[in-house]
């Protein structure tokens, strides 16, 4: 009787170890593997910035950079360094402008010799603003004759028109259209009487007592031809 109960004992307990051997298995801390961070450092280049601005160093564009044979004109092209802070890319679409560059406050007809050019020099002069560089002299019409205009002297101060059928007012006109003062002419009968004295009328020269005509129509006769008109009415 005794052997036969202790057969099941022992049955009981080789079970019981086995669990307990199974829960340590299962419960036994596998090694966990701690989740890897990797930190990848990615090397930024910088953004490119904006041309460094080249408008606005107190200088104009056109005085930084060469615009030779560039179409734009030099205030279109100041005008955008102005607004934008950077002067544009000079262009080359339109053929370059032939002449001689401007110089800093000088007109073109005070550097280039346009005497022949039928062109007026208020023409070459706005050619010359608007585009930086003097045209070429041009010699398409007849070369007017007669003699370059001095500066600050009137053609008639230059040259002896006595019998001139013209005015004064229209031959310095002239020279101031052409540059050149007009040959003298002598087309008309040379009118009688005395030259015109500079700065004095006709009627503070001579005396007109009795003279029919006012002095306005005398004064004016010797201004248009030069030559105070004789005496009338003696």
């Amino acid at each position: 009787m005794t052997a036969r109960r202790t057969f099941p004992v022992l049955a009981l307990a080789v079970m019981a170890a086995g669990l307990a051997l199974t829960a340590c298995d299962n419960g036994g801390g596998a090694d966990k593997a701690a989740p890897s961070t990797t930190t990848s450092n990615v090397a930024q280049s910088p953004t490119a910035g904006p041309d460094a601005p080249t408008g606005g160093s107190g200088k104009k564009c056109t005085d930084q950079l060469d615009y030779a044979g560039d179409p734009r004109s030099n205030a279109e092209i100041n005008s955008i360094g102005e607004d934008t802070g950077t002067c544009p890319e000079p262009q080359s679409g339109g053929a370059a402008p032939s002449g001689t560059p401007v110089q800093d406050g000088k007109k073109c007809t005070d550097q280039l010799d346009y005497a022949g050019d039928p062109r007026s020099n208020a023409e070459i002069n706005s050619i010359g603003e608007d585009t930086g560089t003097c045209p070429e002299p041009q010699s398409g019409g007849a070369a007017p004759s007669g003699t370059p205009v001095q500066d600050g002297k009137k053609c008639t101060d230059q040259l002896d028109y006595a019998g001139d059928p013209r005015s004064n007012a229209e031959i310095n006109s002239i020279g101031e259209d052409t540059g050149t003062c007009p040959e003298p002419q002598s087309g008309g009968a040379a009118p009688s009487g005395t030259p015109v004295q500079d700065g004095k009328k006709c009627t503070d020269q001579l005396d007109y007592a009795g003279d029919p005509r006012s002095n306005a129509e005398i004064n004016s006769i010797g201004d248009k031809t030069g030559y105070c008109p004789p005496v009338q009415g003696r």
